[in-house]
């Protein structure tokens, strides 16, 4: 069912609770593919009844970002997820979110802003004010939903972080579920601004996985120094490649790691054909 309001939404979750169903929320941006039927999957399988939103967030979005050119799929977004069996999707507008003629900035919008500690590093660094839009909007759909369960993918790991420590510090009564990243048979991670990159782009874009790769085994070799470990992925890296950072972070609070041990996640940021790509992983 495709719901447009959020009086719609509400109204059928009431009645779910009433009878005592559990109800899982996988918030999107629409142009969904493998890696959100993951979510959507696991939903199903936790939970008696399942919400997608849908919803192109304009407040996470910082200047000079692809807002007007982020695909919208709606049509195929919504086929895949009755296919899947969700019960409803969500797709507000930005006016039924935040309201008609909304300044979107928190000088007229009341925002959730999180810790500055979580997010002045990785894409925060560059992205200033985007986690800011982040949980704002996840905030909003928690209270509209009122789920019981929320499922995230691991790709966007510090988004991860910084959600679980807001549901934490703002006692949200809602259980966030970590999902694995999905990624193409070719090791590249599935990411909707894939759609961005030509076929050149996606074999150049398998840097990514390849130095992480790298750096795990040579982490399992026994190099521990992050430095070191850092100086591996300079070879994979050519013209085509901007990078904007290589870091190695804690898992559960981000703080920077000099020696690597198994609480340690390597995050990775840099730019094919001007795509803004991410990728991380566990050691």
């Amino acid at each position: 069912m495709l719901v447009h309001t959020i009086e719609e939404v509400r109204k059928q979750v009431k009645e779910w609770k009433k009878q005592g169903l559990t109800v899982g929320l996988v918030p999107t941006m629409g142009a969904l593919h493998a890696g959100h039927k993951s979510l959507i999957d696991k939903s199903i399988a936790k939970c008696d009844k399942t919400v997608v939103s849908v919803f192109v967030n304009p407040i996470q979005f910082c200047p000079g970002e692809d807002l007007d050119k982020y695909p919208r799929t709606l049509e195929a977004d919504e086929k895949l997820c009755t296919d899947s069996g969700v019960d409803i999707v969500f797709a507000p507008s930005p006016k039924e979110m935040y309201g008609e003629g909304t300044i979107m900035s928190n000088d007229f919008l009341t925002y959730v802003i999180p810790p500055f500690f979580y997010t002045n590093k990785l894409c925060g660094k560059s992205r200033v004010g985007h986690f800011d839009g982040v949980c704002t909007v996840v905030n909003k759909l928690f209270n509209i939903v009122q789920p019981d369960f929320a499922f995230f993918g691991e790709k966007d790991r510090q988004q991860l972080i910084i959600l679980k420590k807001m549901v934490h510090d703002l006692n949200i009564p809602v259980e966030i579920i970590p999902c694995p990243i999905v990624r193409e048979e070719s090791g590249l991670a599935l990411s909707s601004r894939n759609k961005y990159l030509s076929e050149n782009g996606k074999k150049e874009a398998l840097v990514l996985s390849k130095i992480l790769n790298n750096i795990k085994t040579c982490y399992n070799k026994g190099i521990k120094d992050v430095k070191a470990l850092t100086e591996t992925a300079y070879s994979f890296i050519n013209d085509n490649h901007s990078l904007e950072y290589l870091e190695f972070r804690d898992k559960d609070n981000l703080e920077e790691k000099e020696i690597a041990d198994g609480n340690t996640i390597v995050f990775i940021a840099l730019r094919v054909e001007n795509v803004r790509l991410i990728d991380n992983i566990e050691l």
